[in-house]
C-alpha cells in the first residue's frame, strides 16, 4: 500500500460504486465470515505491551509518554477515539496506572473502549487540558524528561513542554521499541485479515468484466471483504495507463481488452491490516507486459531473500534496486523503474516504522512486519505492482500470503 490513497477513495472510488453496481452485491450470500475463531487482544496483552513500555522508558530515563488518539492510544489502552482541537490523551507513567485526559462530555463514550485500568480526568470548555495533566504529574510527583510519541500535533507538545519541570522529546524509541515486534497474537490476526483479502480477490477476479470502472470492481471486493469477516480498508483499482502511476490517475477508467489491471486492496481484523496488490491483463497480455510482471515477481523474491535477521531494512530496498538497474531501470527511483520504496512496516497502521527503503538503518528482528512491493512503472504505458506482506522470524521471513504464480493465474 502507498501512502494516500484515501484521497482516491474520497473521489468516490468505492461509495459510487456500491450505488452505481448495487446489484452485483447480491454476491454476499454466497460468502459466509472467515472470523468465528477470531480472539480479540485482551486485558493481559495489553497490560503487558505498558508494562514493556515502562521498562523502556526506564532504561531511557524518560518520567512518561503522552500519547494522542490513534493507533498508539488503541495499541496500549483499547481506546479507539480520533483527533481534533479537544485534546484527548493517554499519559503512560513510568510507574504505576495511565491517565486518561478528556473533554468532560467525552467520558462515557471514551469509557467504552478503554480496555486497562486507568485514572481518568476530564476538563470543561473553559479549562484548559494541560492544567489537568499538569494536576497528574503534581500528584504522581512526575517531573524531568517526558516522551512525546511521534505523531503527536505541536499543540499537545507545545501545552506539555510549557509545564515546569518538563522537558519534552521524541517517544519514538519506546513506542516503536513495542509496536514493531508483534506478538503471536498479533501476527494471527493479521494472517486472518490477508486470507480474507486473498478470498476476496479470489471471488472478484472472475466476475471483472469489459467495460467496468475502478469504481465497479472496488465495490465488489469491498462487499466480499465484509461479507467474510473484514473491515474494508482500501480498494484501489487502476486500469490500463493509469497503472503506470502508483496512486493512479483521476481520468475517466474502464476494463479494456489487452490492458493492465492492477488492484490495492486491505481490510483490518481486530484493526490489524492486510495490504495486498495484484497485477493482471483483461484478455492476452503482450511480451512487454509478462516480461515486466515476471521482472517484478523476481523483484518480490529478491527482497524476500534478502531479508534475514540483523541486517539492515535498507538493505533489502538496496537489493532489489541493484537488479533492477541491470535490467536497465532507473538507476534509484528515476522512471521506468521502481519510484517508491520496497516495503513499509504494517500492523494496526497500514503505514508503521520502518520501512524497507535505502538508507534505513534499523536491523531486522524477529516479529517485524512488512510488505514486499518492489513495483515497475512505465510512464505513458502501464505499471505492475505485486505486494505480499511477511513477518521476520529467527530463521527468516515468513509470508502472511504467497506470490501469486504467474501473469496467467494471478492468485493462485
Amino acid at each position: 500500500m502507498l501512502t494516500g490513497r484515501r484521497e482516491f477513495m474520497a473521489m468516490g472510488v468505492v461509495a459510487a460504486g456500491f450505488a452505481a453496481f448495487a446489484p452485483t452485491l447480491a454476491f454476499a450470500q454466497e460468502l459466509r465470515p472467515m472470523t468465528g475463531d477470531v480472539v480479540p487482544i485482551g486485558r493481559d496483552e495489553y497490560l503487558a505491551r505498558i508494562a514493556k513500555a515502562q521498562r523502556l522508558m526506564a532504561e531511557r530515563g524518560l518520567a512518561a509518554l503522552l500519547i494522542e488518539p490513534g493507533a498508539s492510544m488503541t495499541y496500549f489502552t483499547g481506546v479507539q477515539w480520533w483527533r481534533s482541537e479537544r485534546l484527548t490523551a493517554v499519559i503512560l507513567p513510568r510507574e504505576g496506572e495511565a491517565l486518561v485526559v478528556t473533554p468532560f462530555f467525552e467520558e462515557p463514550s471514551v469509557r467504552e473502549s478503554l480496555k486497562v485500568p486507568a485514572e481518568v480526568r476530564t476538563w470543561n470548555e473553559h479549562d484548559s487540558p494541560f492544567d489537568v495533566i499538569a494536576g497528574f504529574f503534581r500528584d504522581r510527583r512526575i517531573g524531568g524528561r517526558v516522551g512525546i510519541e511521534e505523531t503527536a500535533r505541536f499543540f499537545a507538545a507545545d501545552g506539555l513542554a510549557r509545564m515546569s519541570g518538563i522537558s519534552i522529546e521524541p517517544g519514538a524509541p519506546i513506542v516503536r521499541g513495542c509496536r514493531m515486534i508483534k506478538s503471536a497474537h498479533e501476527l494471527a490476526l493479521m494472517q486472518k485479515a490477508t486470507d480474507i483479502t486473498i478470498a476476496a480477490y479470489r471471488y472478484t477476479y472472475p466476475r471483472i468484466e469489459r467495460g467496468m470502472t475502478p469504481a465497479q470492481i472496488g465495490a465488489i471486493m469491498n462487499g466480499a471483504t465484509t461479507a467474510l469477516g473484514g473491515n474494508p480498508e482500501f480498494a484501489l483499482v487502476l486500469l490500463g495507463e493509469a497503472s503506470a502511476y502508483p496512486h493512479g490517475s483521476g481520468r475517466p477508467q474502464a476494463v479494456r481488452d489487452g490492458e493492465v489491471v492492477l488492484m490495492d486492496c486491505g481490510c483490518t481484523v481486530e484493526g490489524y491490516q492486510s495490504d495486498v496488490s495484484r497485477t493482471f491483463v483483461f484478455g492476452g497480455a503482450n511480451a512487454e507486459q509478462r516480461r515486466v510482471w515476471d521482472q517484478v515477481h523476481r523483484g518480490q523474491r529478491i527482497a524476500f531473500q534478502a531479508a534475514r535477521i540483523g541486517r539492515t531494512a535498507g538493505s533489502v530496498d538496496d537489493a532489489v534496486r541493484r537488479q533492477y538497474e541491470r535490467w536497465g531501470y532507473g538507476p534509484g527511483y528515476r522512471l521506468p523503474g521502481l519510484s517508491h520504496r520496497t516495503g513499509h512496516g504494517i500492523g494496526l497502521d497500514g503505514h508503521e516504522p520502518v520501512n524497507l527503503v535505502h538508507g534505513e538503518a534499523t536491523p531486522l528482528a524477529a516479529g517485524m512486519c512488512f510488505s514486499n512491493e518492489p513495483g515497475l512503472y512505465l510512464p505513458g504505458k502501464f505499471g505492475v505492482r505485486l505486494e505480499d506482506c511477511f513477518h521476520m522470524t529467527e530463521r527468516g521471513p515468513r509470508w502472511f500470503s504467497t506470490p501469486p504464480p504467474s501473469l496467467d493465474d494471478p492468485f493462485g
